[in-house]
């Protein structure tokens, strides 16, 4: 799948597809001297040995992975990491997910419906051509919910919008599960505290190693430090610093931008 900077690619990686659950991830390195970047796995298929996963070009390293064919290498998957998603059987949840994080939002929502769970699902982009999933999210939920920040397809306006209305009409919604942007996040956090609703979110800050040894993927939750490769990726909502993840998640925005400038010239 390639829609614009949105890729999938399924790579073979049998002893990670065997082993991983919703909510790790992994971390790949193109080649040689080529960065290491996490990579939450969106799906797997532990009978062929394949795992999938989808990523927006933002830097030279998603640029690489791009270019590459079927049939091609890459340097190293290592996985999986992370802790996986806490899923039980709770009653009706509501899986929020925007951007490239419903193709997180997507084996989690699997795996809670596989649990016996009621699945309602939010799903949004920018625009129609940046919504991935559809079909898959259709299959997995109970009731499936679409917006567009533009009005191009479904809903005009942000996963928000339908959310509050779910949470105005329906008093049996046990546990909602957020992941996108981090604004997005922040915005259903805000949300779901007025009705007191439990709320988990999966982060994605800068990292480096994804063993908690570089530190470099700390983040402050219910004022602690934890390290989101190995405490995380998903947190309880409503105890996330917000305000610190998103400054430290932009501090290297040009850098990306110049890499991938770099990259294509």
């Amino acid at each position: 799948m390639a829609k614009g900077t949105i890729i999938r690619q399924d790579i073979l990686a049998p002893k990670i597809a065997v082993k991983v659950r919703p909510g790790q991830f992994v971390i790949v390195r193109v080649n040689e001297t080529g960065e290491r970047i996490p990579l939450t796995v969106a799906d797997k298929d532990a009978f062929s040995g394949i795992i999938t996963l989808i990523f927006q070009v933002v830097g030279k390293t998603t640029a690489l992975m791009r270019s590459l064919n079927e049939g091609d290498f890459l340097k190293d998957v290592v996985g999986p990491l992370g802790k996986p998603a806490d899923v039980n059987k709770v009653g009706t949840v509501l899986m929020t997910g925007g951007g490239t994080g419903v193709a997180i939002l997507h084996h989690i929502a699997k795996a809670f419906k596989e649990a016996g769970n009621y699945v309602i699902g939010i799903t949004g982009a920018r625009t129609r051509d940046m919504l991935i999933l559809e079909n898959e999210m259709e299959y997995i939920c109970d009731e499936l919910v679409i917006t567009t920040d533009d009005g191009t397809y479904g809903e005009m306006g942000f996963v928000t919008d339908p959310l509050k209305k779910y949470l105005d009409e329906r008093y049996d919604i046990k546990l909602v599960y957020a992941i996108g942007p981090i604004i997005m996040m922040k915005n259903v956090v805000n949300l779901t505290g007025k009705y007191d609703v439990p709320t988990m979110v999966s982060l994605n800050p800068i990292m480096i190693d994804g063993t908690g040894m570089c530190g470099g993927c700390r983040v402050k939750i219910d004022n602690e430090t934890k390290f989101c490769c190995v405490d995380g990726p998903d947190f309880d909502g409503f105890k996330v610093d917000f305000e610190e993840l998103m400054k430290r998640n932009s501090l290297y925005l040009q850098d990306e931008k110049d890499s991938l400038l770099f990259s294509i010239r």
